[in-house]
């Protein structure tokens, strides 16, 4: 990764639709983000469809710590390492 650069891990944790927009902002910039959903699973909602696009958009590939979604499960040790690996980690 170039100077400046940066592997980001955001973890969705109360807004779900800000840390969408947040994590396709981020990319913007050039930084690898990486999205996980957290406590709940995402609302179903015209707003997390179009966040969702931009995402996709963005090269963003969500995961969740939330059993029974439709997205990639991650462990807590997959998640903690993910934190360990991450130059920051953003919760929202």
């Amino acid at each position: 990764m170039s100077a400046g650069k940066k592997s980001l891990l955001l973890l969705a944790r109360r807004d779900h639709t800000e840390a969408m927009r947040v994590a396709a902002g981020l990319t913007i910039f050039g930084h690898a983000v990486r999205l996980v959903f957290m406590t709940g699973p995402v609302a179903d909602t015209a707003e997390n469809a179009e966040q969702a696009e931009m995402l996709e958009l963005s090269d963003i590939a969500p995961e969740t710590t939330v059993a029974g979604q439709d997205l990639p499960h991650l462990e807590p040790g997959a998640l903690a390492l993910a934190m360990a690996e991450a130059d920051a980690v953003i919760s929202l």
